[in-house]
């Protein structure tokens, strides 16, 4: 018994100073294959409505849903990642909004304006209307149900790291 109590309390120790080490600044791998999706498609609405772009999701409610939108849309410019919500300040006075509302199974991606979206010249609709592309972000993790954020979400590219996502071949889809 003497030789086997010192295994005993050592394998305690180990134990106890493992499980209470807090150096795990990075977060689990996400158990969703697929946690991310890119959708393209083109607002449509009339007047001064919402204009929508609607997508089916299958969301738990352990996940953060983020939406970026990329800036360089209907562009040969490489991608870049935007979060929505978000304010555009166009000429005269005219401002756009992104916005986007969720439940477990469809994602609704708007925008609303204080102007007519049918007077937007050529120009500002493919900016901003036609051909947009959005990037679903999933995330199922313990700091998703957090009040605060464990990582700042408005840098696309740090919540790729934070999460250990890979973005080298997001499933994409159309959207009519």
């Amino acid at each position: 018994m003497k030789k086997i109590l010192p295994f005993i309390l050592l394998a305690g120790i180990g134990f106890l100073s493992y499980s209470c080490d807090n150096s795990d600044d990075n977060v689990v791998v996400q158990d969703n294959p697929s946690p991310m999706r890119d959708i393209t498609g083109t607002f449509t609405g009339a007047n001064n409505a919402d204009w929508t772009i609607h997508q089916g999701i299958d969301a738990s409610s352990s996940q953060v849903v983020l939406v970026y939108r990329n800036e360089n849309s209907n562009s040969n410019l490489s991608a870049k990642w935007q979060l929505i919500p978000k304010t555009y300040f166009l000429t005269n006075g005219r401002e756009l909004d992104y916005n986007y509302t969720f439940n477990a199974g469809n994602i609704d991606i708007t925008t609303r304006a204080n102007f007519d979206q049918n007077t937007m010249t050529n120009v500002e609709a493919n900016t901003y209307l036609n051909n947009q592309t959005f990037r679903i972000v999933l995330i199922k993790t313990a700091a998703a149900k957090s009040a605060t954020a464990p990582v700042d979400y408005n840098d696309y590219n740090a919540v790729v790291k934070y999460y250990n996502l890979n973005d080298s071949n997001v499933p994409s889809t159309k959207v009519k």
